[in-house]
């Protein structure tokens, strides 16, 4: 499903136009992403819980010439489903 796709469904389901619909997934993606930049978790209850995780720095090699490179240490969001998330793909 692409955002377009989301925004239409979230219009249709609200009763709301699409550019309210919109305006609800931009406030919502905000809001998650300036929490995660803030160190802090996001949980929908059932839905899943967004988090930051810190990966260690660590040797890599560039594939195409081979040589070794230093990969530095950095966070990455992390994304772990909830319990009727994963009932409704199973």
């Amino acid at each position: 499903m692409k955002r377009d796709e989301l925004i239409a469904k979230i219009a249709a389901d609200a009763s709301i136009t699409k550019k309210q619909a919109g305006m609800a997934l931009t406030s919502l993606l905000d809001g998650v992403s300036s929490s995660l930049k803030k160190g802090n978790k996001v949980t929908f209850v059932g839905f899943g819980t967004f988090s930051v995780s810190k990966r260690k720095k660590r040797m890599g090699v560039n594939p195409q010439t081979r040589a070794k490179i230093t990969i530095p240490a950095r966070k990455v969001p992390v994304f772990k489903a909830g319990s009727k998330l994963k009932q409704t793909v199973k």
